[in-house]
């Protein structure tokens, strides 16, 4: 083997043991807080998702979408008729809360907007992805 070729054999094996070392590692009490802690979002979501302060008519998300039925979070980004292009779901979610509800776009980062979409996901776990599905 030539010289050169040894010393990419060696950097290529050192980076991947380097990047293996570096792998995030958690345990099982580290995956009960993060579920504990999704959840506590999900009920946060599901909160936010019937609180008639969301919009101005007092209409609520779960009023056409009782349990997040008919949101298909799975599906996203799609092909949305209402806002005539492809859309990530928060764009949805506040189109719903301008029109039905009555109310003003919250920040795709905001606590409420992970929030809900926490929620309605959770209302659909284990739903196969399917992103553009219509």
């Amino acid at each position: 083997m030539k010289p050169t070729n040894c010393i990419v054999m060696t950097v290529a094996l050192f980076m991947a043991l380097a990047t293996s070392a570096f792998a995030d590692e958690f345990t099982k009490q580290d995956l009960k807080l993060w579920e504990q802690e999704f959840m506590t979002v999900v009920k946060a979501g599901r909160k936010v998702f019937t609180d008639p302060k969301l919009g101005s008519n007092g209409v609520v998300c779960a009023q056409c979408h009782p349990n997040g039925a008919n949101t298909h979070p799975e599906t996203y980004p799609k092909f949305q008729k209402q806002l005539g292009r492809v859309a990530a779901m928060w764009e949805m979610v506040n189109w719903c809360i301008r029109n039905p509800l009555e109310g003003k776009d919250l920040k795709a980062d905001s606590a409420e907007m992970i929030a809900i979409q926490a929620y309605i996901t959770h209302e659909r776990r284990n739903v196969k992805l399917a992103a553009g599905k219509h």
